[in-house]
């Protein structure tokens, strides 16, 4: 049995995992995700993080008389922790929806800056140089960066801890960091990245590849999760990476869909393609391939949006019934017609430098005096996935890959309104995997392969398989074809002039 440890925002998971894909026991831990100091800042104490796991980890196998073969960890991406020599962290941990903002400095030079914004790629490289968590600190906390001996993500925090040793897989290299995506090692000195995040060589963990040997579990860490000192932790991958090996995805023409808080349209490529020009695609859980990813910020957390402004309703009388609110509005909608009744929704809630662009704003048109919440939320399904289906196109025209055939996970893959009419915008076999936890299964198909037991091809033969599968509809295609064609995709270029309106005279979204 292997246990997979899927170490997210807002829980710990820990699961143990047979070869056949089927989850035989599971423990979850709600999390506090953040705290905030200051106004945008996200962080949270890394010790908080691991003594969390180790509870998780310690129910579930006391719970459960069962021989542990192998350990793996996925995580949340983007966490950054400081620690020093005896491995002890520095700081708080700096959380990925942190949005704190670092200094240029001196780079790039006033000649470099005017040929980048002759190119078009300074905006892109002044974001990067912002965002990077590791210039914040240098240029803030100055000693404490100097008394830095590694600089972590979670997953190399996690490690350290389980093992004593100070490794990170390729597959979980998502961040600013001076990674190279095309080679799935560290960047040469020569190249760029290392102007653009200062962090010393040394400061930075030992690469593997997904499935290959971290290390054994220490003494002192199986006193404190239970897991039998000298179980294998082999290397896993961000839980965007696993949640994709777990839908069983291998091939560049099958698109996997997350229906999660930030909804994701990604796929598997054989060699390094840019879909969003200058931002990389990232390292895979399989090894020597790249995953394209093109999100939806704000994604299902638009649900939750709704839920709380306008499904109070429900929300009571869904608690009355011991039910998820969820599952009124999806009774709700069953009867509105494809289209909403032509409300059509945009869900740039949260705009961003890489798609579609700052000024954006979320916009909802077409309303009418039949219109009701119940065709708001429907449009909002709607809206995610035709932004979703532009991401898919855009990935089609810059890697050449045909996308086929859908696989969805997520907490919204639950819904089979969302399944089914995501079905038919894309117009494509839409398959829901069968299990919700798909990162847990994708880091223990990495442990047995690890193990030698299975090879890529036979995990993901033997270890997914699909709930149920969404075929597209002939009548309500043709109207989600119309829609999209004709309304969806006019939307953004006729409005994108206001936005940059709004966004002069109020100053929202900040330039």
């Amino acid at each position: 049995m292997i246990l997979s440890i899927d170490a997210g925002t807002q829980s710990i998971r820990a699961s143990l995992i047979d070869e056949k894909g089927n989850i035989f026991a599971l423990k979850k831990t709600p999390i506090i995700p953040y705290h905030s100091p200051q106004p945008g800042w996200a962080e949270q104490d890394p010790d908080y993080y691991w003594e969390n796991t180790c509870t998780t980890v310690k129910i579930l196998l006391s719970e459960n008389n069962i021989k542990v073969d192998g350990v793996v960890i996925t995580t949340q991406r983007g966490t950054v922790i400081n620690v020093d020599e005896d491995g002890k962290p520095l700081r708080p941990a700096i959380i990925w929806l942190d949005q704190r903002k670092a200094q240029l400095e001196n780079f790039p030079s006033p000649f470099l800056k005017f040929a980048m914004k002759g190119l078009g790629i300074y905006d892109i490289v002044e974001h990067v140089i912002l965002e990077a968590e590791s210039n914040w600190i240098r240029q803030n906390q100055p000693d404490l960066w100097k008394n830095t001996y590694k600089y972590l993500f979670l997953s190399g925090y996690f490690h350290y801890k389980l093992t004593g040793l100070y490794k990170e897989s390729t597959g979980n290299m998502v961040g600013f960091v001076p990674f190279d995506h095309k080679t799935h090692q560290w960047a040469k000195p020569t190249d760029q990245k290392h102007r653009l995040f200062s962090i010393e060589m040394e400061k930075l963990p030992e690469l593997v590849n997904p499935s290959e040997l971290i290390g054994k579990i220490t003494k002192d860490a199986s006193l404190q999760t239970g897991i039998p000192e000298g179980t294998p932790l082999f290397a896993g991958a961000s839980d965007k990476a696993c949640e994709m090996l777990g839908a069983g995805i291998d091939t560049p023409n099958i698109g996997c869909l997350s229906f999660g808080t930030t909804a994701t349209i990604s796929t598997n490529i054989p060699s390094y393609k840019e879909v969003i020009p200058f931002f990389p695609s990232y390292s895979s859980a399989i090894k020597n391939t790249n995953n394209t990813e093109i999100m939806i910020y704000r994604g299902f957390w638009m649900v939750s949006w709704f839920k709380k402004e306008f499904g109070h309703q429900e929300v009571l009388q869904a608690e009355e019934m011991n039910i998820a609110p969820e599952s009124l509005f999806e009774e709700m909608i069953k009867e509105i017609p494809a289209g909403s009744m032509g409300l059509t929704l945009q869900p740039f809630w949260s705009p961003s430098i890489k798609n579609p662009g700052r000024e954006a704003k979320g916009s909802i048109i077409g309303f009418g005096d039949v219109h009701t919440k119940a065709h708001i939320y429907k449009a909002i399904l709607e809206g995610i996935s035709y932004a979703l289906k532009k991401g898919a196109q855009q990935t089609e025209r810059k890697t050449g890959y045909k996308i086929t055939e859908l696989r969805v996970s997520g907490g919204g893959s639950q819904s089979d309104v969302a399944m089914q009419l995501t079905a038919n915008i894309f117009n494509l076999p839409t398959h829901r995997p069968h299990t919700f936890e798909t990162s847990s299964l994708g880091a223990a198909m990495l442990g047995y392969i690890g193990l030698g037991r299975y090879s890529l091809k036979s995990a993901i033969q033997e270890m997914t398989r699909f709930e149920k599968t969404f075929y597209p509809q002939e009548k309500e295609v043709e109207i989600y074809q119309k829609l999209y064609k004709e309304v969806y995709l006019k939307i953004y270029p006729q409005l994108q002039p206001l936005y940059k309106k709004i966004q002069s005279i109020t100053g929202y979204p900040k330039k």
